[in-house]
């Protein structure tokens, strides 16, 4: 069964979407129209926060990237979607990433979708109590980065579980997981995740900032996401 086929969104309306969960899979990368592109170095990064991200360790892990980065608030509302939607059909090339709650980000899925863009990264993330999983799918450019995420989640003790699968690929998904040793860096996963999308196609990335306990915790599930146009 395609990935495609598996993926369960629980009614879809154009303002509101019901939420994904981490047992449904995620949303096939290959149906997207178009190829993956040589990588995101030439084009502005323009990372997609709602409420709950907009001063999360998502934002501090993208800007540590050290790429150019506008940073644009964004919900599920009719007049917001209409400017993603101009944005994605305005035929600038442009690196959109992001971190939201799951019904908008799965609406701006729809959006790239629709408008043609490349989607190289769609990722679902459940956090709470110290605890994060991960499922990822991603294409060829984010090869090596969900090792590289875990690498370091094990390094700081943050317990995280995470798999992975390769759009297109008949693979067995990648499992990797590690035991939590600490709440001192309980929302490094977000910072991770951040300065790996803000860095992916231009560079191997280095580790990411050290993420300590004093910042408001980003519990729940959400959806991380990175689209060429």
């Amino acid at each position: 069964m395609s990935v495609d086929r598996r993926f369960v969104l629980k009614g879809m309306a154009w303002g509101s979407l019901a939420g994904l969960t981490m047992g449904a899979s995620l949303p096939s990368l290959a149906g997207v129209s178009g190829a993956p592109g040589a990588g995101a170095g030439s084009r502005p990064v323009v990372a997609l926060v709602g409420r709950e991200t907009a001063d999360s360790a998502f934002v501090e892990g993208v800007r540590a990237s050290g790429n150019p980065m506008q940073l644009q608030k964004m919900d599920s509302s009719l007049s917001v979607m209409q400017q993603l939607d101009m944005q994605l059909r305005s035929g600038k090339p442009m690196h959109i990433i992001g971190l939201l709650d799951d019904a908008t980000a799965a609406l701006v899925i729809d959006q790239a979708r629709s408008a043609g863009a490349r989607v190289n990264w769609v990722g679902q993330h459940m956090a709470s109590a110290g605890q994060s999983r991960h499922h990822l799918l991603n294409t060829s450019l984010a090869e090596g980065c969900s090792r590289q995420m875990s690498r370091q989640l094990h390094a700081c003790g943050a317990g995280f579980s995470l798999n992975e699968e390769r759009s297109g690929s008949t693979a067995p998904a990648r499992q990797l997981a590690g035991p939590a040793r600490t709440m001192a860096h309980s929302e490094q996963w977000a910072a991770s995740l951040g300065y790996l999308l803000g860095s992916l196609g231009v560079r191997r990335p280095a580790m990411a900032p050290l993420v300590t306990a004093n910042r408001m915790p980003l519990n729940g599930s959400f959806v991380s996401f990175s689209i060429e146009t």
